[in-house]
């Protein structure tokens, strides 16, 4: 009887460390698996990073496993089946066919407004505009009634003005504020000034990711478009692609990011710009620079994240000239749920030529498209300023 006792104790121990085993690893996956996905009507949900992963309908037994999801439901996430670890939500869509980028462009925005770069006293004396609570970053839009879209503008509305008190409409992070400028008299330059540096516009160098054939919109940058001096997200009134020629490339080296120079190959526009977000540039191609890119051949679906596995890949960039190679990298994790948009994947550049001439990833190769497995999954967002070698990609379904 004592040694049954001790069998049955010894069963019971190893049955609460498997069990605590087995939570310990639901609780692992569930904090890398992802909260969301997108997939095809129709098609089998799996997490091709982790195989053992399986999806059953949530709320049913998850030991009897369908890979079959109906749009819009919640799915399980299980561990071989058999214990649940999480559950998400399934949203349906067809992915699309898209013409990878990889060509560089030129950048050319106008602001919606003019956005203040630096508040400076007027002859030593006082900052209006400080004064009146406007700061760094704000995006000025109206000056006693008038739209403001330039420099020239402000200037000309603000020495002008008598030394009357001004309405000014501004916004500031989204949200629009109204306050009273009163600008104070120069001697310097024999005007009325606000104490305001202001930026109009902007221009740049960055690389095209995808292009949709069906309605010649595209996508690029992978990130916003910052302000230099403020950092904020330049809002855009207008903006225009135009065609880039890469003249050098600056190699990157540990604590100093490399870069892409080039020039402006024609003034003429092959494509509008109409959106600056968290996720790159969006705008519409003409009708010859979409027929250009058509005859490209690099046609690829769409992988949604769930389709990406660390490992070998592919990235089309240019580092010479106006026409992209494709060069290999590793993907070296994935982050499913990262609180940054644009950090989704950690990438490494292993092949030998892109090394040698560049040191990895510099500045201008953003928006670079990353293929894998025949799916164009993904763009360079980042450098890592330590090790050029490496850096950050965004999923291409957040930036569709």
């Amino acid at each position: 009887m004592h040694i049954k006792n001790k069998i049955l104790k010894s069963a019971a121990a190893v049955l609460s460390a498997a069990l605590i085993a087995a939570f310990s690893a639901a609780g692992y996956y569930s904090s890398l698996l992802p909260s969301t996905i997108t997939a095809e009507k129709g098609s089998s949900i799996r997490i091709a990073q982790y195989p053992e992963i399986t999806c059953g309908s949530f709320g049913t037994d998850t030991a009897a496993v369908s890979n079959t999801i109906p749009a819009a439901r919640q799915v399980t996430f299980s561990l071989f089946g058999a214990i649940p670890v999480k559950s998400a939500a399934v949203h349906e869509a067809e992915a699309p066919t898209l013409i990878a980028g990889g060509n560089p462009f030129g950048i050319k925005l106008l602001m919606d407004g003019v956005m203040v770069t630096a508040l400076d006293s007027v002859d030593n004396s006082v900052c209006p505009a400080r004064e009146c609570g406007i700061e760094i970053g704000d995006v000025i839009t109206n000056i006693d009634g008038t739209e403001v879209t330039s420099n020239s503008q402000i200037q000309e509305i603000i020495g002008g003005c008598g030394g009357k008190a001004l309405k000014v409409a501004a916004n500031r992070d989204g949200e629009e504020f109204i306050t009273i400028l009163e600008p104070v008299f120069s001697s310097g330059d024999h005007c009325y000034r606000g104490g305001m540096w202001v930026r109009d516009s902007i221009a740049g160098i960055g690389t095209m990711t995808f292009i949709n054939k069906e309605n010649g919109s595209f996508a690029g940058l992978g990130h916003p478009i910052c302000d230099s001096d403020t950092g904020e997200i330049v809002p855009v009134s207008s903006g225009e692609a135009v065609p880039v020629e890469i003249t050098e490339a600056i190699t990157g080296k540990p604590g100093f990011p490399g870069e892409l120079r080039g020039a402006f190959a024609s003034s003429r526009s092959f494509g509008t710009l109409s959106r600056n977000t968290d996720c790159g540039v969006f705008g519409t191609l003409t009708a010859d620079a979409l027929e250009n890119i058509e005859s490209s051949g690099r046609e690829y679906k769409l992988g949604y994240c769930q389709d990406i596995t660390t490992g070998k890949a592919s990235v089309f960039t240019t580092i010479s000239g106006h026409q992209p190679k494709e060069y290999d990298i590793e993907i070296t994790s994935i982050d499913y749920n990262s609180a940054e948009s644009t950090k989704n994947m950690t990438i490494r550049i292993t092949d030998p030529e892109l090394l040698s001439a560049t040191g990895g990833i510099v500045q201008g190769m953003s928006g670079s498209p990353i293929i894998q497995n025949g799916r164009l999954i993904g763009a360079v967002t980042h450098v890592f300023v330590a090790d050029p070698s490496k850096g950050y990609a965004i999923f291409a379904e957040n930036m569709l």
